[in-house]
């Protein structure tokens, strides 16, 4: 092959696309097309051209192949864009979407803490039938509060965190048999809260108990309960997935999870932190539960705002739906 005629033929041809694809984002619809079809064509050219011996041919063929496939096929938005729009569509939206289910969790785990709480405290017997007078003596005087600061403060912290983010994978793991073991879950965590409460409520504890735990619980359960209701809600679109094929509504509602799988983990972070640095802290209780609130209140507020705005915007949280850079007339 004469390489000098090959590429006198269709340098013209290579010029037109390079000249394209430095524009792409602001062609016209024909030029997109004709975009397209020069690609194609420089592939064919760059392949015919590798079997001969001219290398800076090859290298310019293979660079504008590669620069025309990218402004074809599109490329990933920047990584630090993609963690924005994580933080400010993906995560909020779905917890936003799964709202009456995170509701509904967080409402009925409530309810059975606060009954058994009430059961055990007015009822000695039921008290000798959990533990020994000495058990409880010594988990009301010293146990309980001892717990949150026998650690040190950072290496508790990353205890904590990783203990509380390995439950809501488990729990959100668990839609995958259709979210049915989650209620179990809460269920035996919702007994735990109520016993204590009811154990130190029967010995006049309860403003150590509710000083203690309320700073760093309010935001821990709440991940806890968002983890199962998006567990749940997935569980359940297996069973009605609305007028969406059974299998498109679960791969959509999967994916979706995963942000909120991910989300958590730094929800958590937050949640660890406060238990390990605050919780045991010697700030007033007015103080420490404050802060409580406050991160309860700002996480929250986030979920709703950032979570209406994505939904009125069409969002769903599936992660495939992420926007690439594409050529546009």
């Amino acid at each position: 092959m004469d390489i000098d005629a090959f590429v006198n033929a269709h340098k013209p041809e290579w010029d037109r696309l390079e000249s394209l694809v430095k524009r792409r984002r602001s062609l016209s619809g024909a030029e997109v097309d004709e975009m397209v079809e020069l690609y194609q064509r420089a592939a064919t050219h760059l392949s015919i051209v590798r079997s001969g011996s001219d290398v800076l041919l090859v290298g310019r063929l293979s660079a504008l192949v590669a620069r025309a496939r990218s402004a074809v096929t599109g490329a990933h938005s920047p990584a630090w864009r993609e963690f924005g729009r994580f933080f400010t569509v993906s995560f909020p939206v779905v917890a936003y979407r799964a709202r009456w289910w995170w509701v509904g969790t967080s409402a009925v785990f409530l309810a059975v803490s606060l009954l058994v709480g009430i059961w055990i405290a007015r009822n000695p017997e039921v008290q000798n039938a959990v533990a020994s007078p000495e058990t409880i003596k010594q988990l009301v005087e010293h146990d309980f509060a001892d717990y949150y600061s026998e650690h040190p403060a950072a290496a508790f912290a990353g205890q904590v965190w990783i203990n509380n983010a390995w439950v809501s994978m488990q729990v959100i793991a668990m839609s995958v048999v259709l979210g049915l073991p989650i209620p179990w879950v809460l269920w035996q965590n919702a007994l735990n809260v109520g016993v204590s409460g009811g154990l130190m409520a029967s010995r006049d504890r309860l403003d150590i108990f509710f000083g203690l735990i309320t700073p760093h619980g309010l935001l821990e359960l709440t991940a806890v309960f968002l983890a199962a209701a998006v567990g749940m809600r997935l569980g359940w679109t297996a069973i009605d997935p609305g007028p969406r094929r059974r299998g498109e509504a679960l791969a959509e509602q999967g994916r979706a999870v995963v942000s909120v799988a991910l989300g958590l983990v730094v929800v958590l972070l937050v949640s660890g932190l406060i238990e390990a640095m605050v919780t045991p802290s010697p700030l007033p209780t007015w103080a420490r539960i404050g802060i409580g609130v406050v991160a309860e209140a700002a996480f929250l507020g986030y979920v709703v705002y950032f979570g209406r705005r994505a939904l009125k915007a069409g969002e769903s949280g599936d992660l495939e739906r992420a926007p690439d850079v594409v050529p546009t007339s």
